[in-house]
């Protein structure tokens, strides 16, 4: 399991290696580097060097007790792996969180940034009812550990109903250890608005969301990508939180077509 030390970190991460084109993908919150198999297959074999890996408080990156970040610290973690790697410019593909991590790059570290691929996905902040719903949600996971009944409703959240993985992620969430959790959910909810900054990123952008989506909606992907001077957008039909994952066929051709048009 290879891991890199960086900016006081200790992050697990995948390479494919080769000397092609890098791509790094960032997960969403209480997902890993795993979530983006469909992708890192099908780019792969096609002399793409994909780089997906663990952030902060998540997957195999997780300490137990992490200590307070900002998405901005994981920004500065996916430019130094790259470093750590020998990469100098990738594409950076982002669902959810790994998408705020990602436009707070391009921000920072512009040189880094060849393009974006967002992913369910906003640039504001959460929208306070739907905070106050995750923060009960939490404050009950850390009391009393995460029932079944939670851990099907954030799969329904997240991935939708009747998705056949499912169980192997709500395995995952009930190993989640109460510091981790807590560092995770609190820069969620503290994260600033970004909404007014982002006309500053001029990379290509493609931006995918899922018309089903029930954590963030669609809206939001739209005024972002319309604030993008860059970016086109793509809905998958009937897909929720995570398209990449349960509808990888629509979000890889969506994907492809849009990494065979960037420019060298």
């Amino acid at each position: 399991m290879p891991h890199a030390q960086v900016n006081g970190q200790r992050l697990h991460y995948e390479d494919t290696g080769g000397d092609g084109p890098a791509i790094l993908f960032s997960h969403g919150l209480l997902m890993d580097s795993s979530m983006f198999a469909p992708q890192v297959q099908a780019l792969a074999n096609l002399g793409w060097r994909c780089i997906s890996w663990d952030e902060r408080a998540h997957g195999r990156s997780a300490t137990g007790e992490c200590a307070p970040f900002s998405y901005y610290d994981s920004a500065d973690d996916a430019v130094a792996l790259l470093a750590h790697l020998g990469v100098q410019r990738a594409v950076f593909a982002g669902m959810s969180q790994g998408g705020y991590l990602s436009l707070r790059a391009a921000l920072r570290h512009p040189e880094a940034v060849r393009a974006l691929v967002l992913i369910d996905t906003q640039a504001l902040p959460e929208e306070e009812h739907k905070m106050a719903g995750h923060q009960m949600v939490v404050q009950e996971w850390l009391q009393n550990g995460l029932s079944d009944e939670r851990a099907v409703g954030i799969e329904h959240i997240i991935l939708g109903q009747g998705w056949e993985g499912a169980p192997a992620w709500r395995a995952k969430w009930q190993r989640i250890q109460p510091g981790d959790l807590l560092a995770a959910f609190t820069t969620l909810a503290t994260r600033d608005d970004i909404s007014g900054e982002i006309a500053r990123i001029t990379v290509p952008a493609l931006v995918i969301h899922g018309d089903a989506d029930q954590a963030i909606d669609i809206e939001r992907a739209r005024s972002m990508a319309g604030a993008l001077p860059g970016a086109r957008m793509v809905v998958v039909p009937g897909a929720g939180h995570a398209p990449n994952l349960t509808h990888p066929q629509p979000v890889n051709a969506a994907l492809l077509d849009f990494l065979r048009q960037l420019p060298d």
